[in-house]
């Protein structure tokens, strides 16, 4: 596969992850400076990693929210919840993500990623 299948498989995975809205917010937003970068995460993360057939993608999703959480990458897990509920997450599910992950990564890290999930669970209308 070419870089140019890569990258249209990518931004297809891309969209079907992340949604419309937000793909094309960063679209809109590359400038020449970040044009590499884009294309990067565009034809790599998503065209290859993410369309992977290993795992599925709410799977891949656990595995993103866990390594975000650990990474205190708060505006990342932010958009990664609300990928995940894409995926097929509940949020009963997203919630022992979190737990299992504040076991191994701490409570701390899982703290903070409870308060971030509760927040974007209540933006879409699935709050417990």
């Amino acid at each position: 596969m070419d870089d140019t299948e890569r990258a249209a498989r990518g931004m297809t995975v891309r969209r079907e992850v992340l949604g419309d809205a937000h793909v094309d917010r960063a679209v809109a937003g590359t400038t020449p400076f970040t044009a590499d970068f884009q294309s990067f995460l565009t034809r790599y993360a998503w065209g290859e990693i993410w369309s992977r057939p290993g795992l599925s993608r709410a799977e891949r999703s656990m595995i993103t929210l866990t390594a975000l959480t650990v990474l205190r990458q708060d505006e990342e897990l932010a958009m990664h919840l609300r990928a995940a509920l894409r995926n097929g997450l509940t949020p009963e599910q997203i919630a022992e993500v979190l737990l299992h992950t504040a076991v191994y990564a701490g409570v701390p890290a899982a703290n903070r990623a409870f308060a971030i999930a509760a927040r974007v669970l209540a933006e879409v209308g699935q709050a417990g």
